[in-house]
This record gives structure tokens, sequence and C-alpha cells, in this order.
């Protein structure tokens, strides 16, 4: 486990984006990983999906994941406050 949360992700996805804009607008840290430009990053999404490649997956510090969250399952993982 880490605590630096991570996300896995392409520029080309909306969702991606959608996600890297939820977490910096609520000033979350956290590293960005390109799986168009990384072949174990890309190996890593699989793996953690059973071989699927859903993106973004959501690395969190308390080794859970989330795949292609939605913004409110994001802050409710997060503990941030939803309106």
């Amino acid at each position: 486990m880490t605590d630096t949360l991570t996300v896995y992700g392409a520029t080309w996805c909306g969702d991606c984006v959608r996600t890297k804009r939820f977490l910096d607008r609520n000033g979350v840290e956290y590293a960005w990983i390109d799986t168009d430009a990384d072949d174990a990053a890309r190996d890593y999404v699989q793996q953690v999906q059973d071989g699927r490649m859903s993106i973004p997956v959501v690395a969190l510090p308390d080794g859970r994941h989330l795949v292609e969250p939605a913004d409110k399952e994001l802050a409710e993982a997060l503990g941030l406050t939803w309106p």
C-alpha cells in the first residue's frame, strides 16, 4: 500500500478527464499514469479487472480500486462531502 492516490487512464478518455477534474476541483493530490504510454500500467489495469481494460482505474491508498467511478462514488471513497 502507498499513501498516494493513483489514477490510471488515457488523455482521450472522457471519464478520465472528468475524474481528474473532480480531484483537481477538490484539492486531492494524485499521481497520473497514462496507460497509453506505459505498458506496465496497462498490464496492472487489466490485472485488477480480471483482464478487462476499463479506465479510469483509481487506486486508493488503502488498496481498494475504483473502476470508472462516478463523482459521487469517488467523493464517498475519499470521505468528501457530496452535494
